[in-house]
C-alpha cells in the first residue's frame, strides 16, 4: 500500500503528513504546528468552536485563510467582550467583507460567548469542561489508517458533548462540528500512523495527563 492509499502524503522537504494538509504551504504549517496538539487556553478553544462552526458547508482551508480577520471582527475571539456585544455589531460583522456574512452564525458567536461566561463560572474554565470530554483510549480505534479516520465524522463522546453544549444553550454545535473540534484541540490525536506529527502529538498529550 503506497502512502495515497495510506492517506499520507511525502512533502519537498522529506516529511510524511497527513494527506488532507496537501502541498499548500499555508495549510501544511496548520497541520505541522496546530492540528491535534493539545490546547488549554480559554479563548483558542472558543475561537476553535465557533470557526468551526463558521466552516459549516465550507472548506476548513476557507476559514483558515479568513482567520486573522475573523480575530480583528471578534475582539480576538476574547468570550468576555464578545457577550457585550450589540445588534449594531451584528450589523457591522455582517457588512465585514472580510469574514464569512452568515448572520445566524455571527449571532451564534455572541450567543455562545455569553454561554462560555456560564461555562467558566461552573467549571473555572472552558478548558476544565471541554476536557472533562476527553475519549477514554479504549474508546479509540485500534489503528489510525485513512480508511478508519475517513469513516468516523462524530464519536459517542462528540455527540454527548454536542448534546450537553445544546442544553446549555449553545447552537452550531452538531456532533460532527464538536469532533472535528476535538480533533484540531487535541481531545483526540487523529493523525494518521506514518505521519511524522502523531508521536509528537502523542507525546504533548502524555505529557498533559501526567
Amino acid at each position: 500500500m503506497d502512502d495515497k492509499d495510506r492517506g499520507l502524503i511525502t512533502g519537498e522537504d522529506g516529511r510524511t503528513r497527513c494527506a488532507w494538509c496537501g502541498t499548500d504551504p499555508f495549510y501544511m504549517a496548520y497541520h505541522d504546528t496546530e492540528w491535534g496538539r493539545p490546547v488549554t487556553d480559554d479563548i483558542r478553544l472558543f475561537e476553535k468552536i465557533c470557526l468551526e462552526g463558521f466552516q459549516a458547508g465550507l472548506s476548513w482551508l476557507t476559514i483558515l485563510r479568513k482567520r486573522e480577520n475573523f480575530r480583528a471582527a471578534f475582539a480576538g475571539f476574547d468570550y468576555r467582550a464578545i457577550a457585550r456585544f450589540t445588534a449594531s455589531d451584528v450589523d457591522r460583522l455582517v457588512a465585514d467583507p472580510g469574514i464569512i456574512r452568515h448572520r445566524g452564525k455571527i449571532e451564534s458567536t455572541i450567543n455562545n460567548a455569553r454561554r462560555a461566561l456560564d461555562l467558566e463560572a461552573e467549571f473555572g474554565s472552558l478548558a476544565t469542561y471541554f476536557w472533562s470530554h476527553e475519549p477514554p483510549p479504549e474508546a479509540r480505534p485500534d489503528r489510525f489508517d485513512a480508511a478508519t479516520l475517513m469513516a468516523i465524522a462524530k464519536t459517542p463522546e462528540s455527540t454527548a458533548l454536542s448534546k450537553d453544549l445544546k442544553r446549555r444553550g449553545w447552537s452550531f454545535v452538531g456532533p460532527t462540528t464538536v469532533y472535528a473540534f476535538m480533533q484540531a484541540m487535541g481531545l483526540v490525536n487523529d493523525h494518521i500512523e506514518g505521519c511524522f506529527c502523531r508521536a509528537e502529538v502523542e507525546a504533548l498529550r502524555d505529557a498533559r495527563s501526567t
